[in-house]
């Protein structure tokens, strides 16, 4: 008996594709560990590091090394299925980007907290500097600094 694939499956399963031609591509292994880091990233809902990710994985009993994740989001990020951010902090933050809108960021500097948000005149703006000055975006990243709603923050801030 063959059952439906629900959505998420379907585009997991397109991301799966997409990576082992990256690879495929490329002349590279294609790995059971490179494998679950895509599926545990695609599971995941949120930013994470590398460290987040090694702990997760090691929870869930892969037996992958920090030095594979880091292999393998670069990876990801080259065939840009994930992307690398750099919010003020030594430690990069990566989030899965196939099939998810254009979206910006909005960084607490006393937790790390991390809002993500859309606005559609940001879209208005590209645009615009698209029309008049006839420049090609291809993405664009947008990063506020400030302190979170928390009131612990705001205190440890005095806000």
């Amino acid at each position: 008996m063959s059952e439906e694939l629900n959505e998420k499956e379907k585009a997991f399963l397109k991301i799966k594709e997409l990576f082992t031609q990256y690879m495929e591509s490329k002349g590279m292994r294609k790995t059971a560990e490179r494998f679950a880091i895509l599926k545990e990233i695609y599971l995941s809902q949120r930013h994470f590091d590398v460290e987040s990710l090694y702990l997760l994985m090691k929870e869930k009993n892969y037996r992958v090394s920090r030095a594979t994740i880091y292999n393998t989001l670069d990876l990801l990020v080259e065939c840009n299925l994930v992307s690398k951010h750099q919010f003020g902090n030594n430690v990069a933050q990566y989030e899965k980007s196939y099939g998810f809108k254009q979206h910006d960021h909005a960084i607490c500097t006393v937790c790390s907290k991390v809002l993500e948000f859309c606005d559609p005149r940001i879209q208005n703006i590209q645009k615009m500097v698209e029309e008049i000055y006839g420049f090609k975006i291809m993405t664009h990243s947008l990063n506020f600094y400030g302190v979170c709603n928390s009131k612990k923050c705001q205190e440890k801030a005095n806000v």
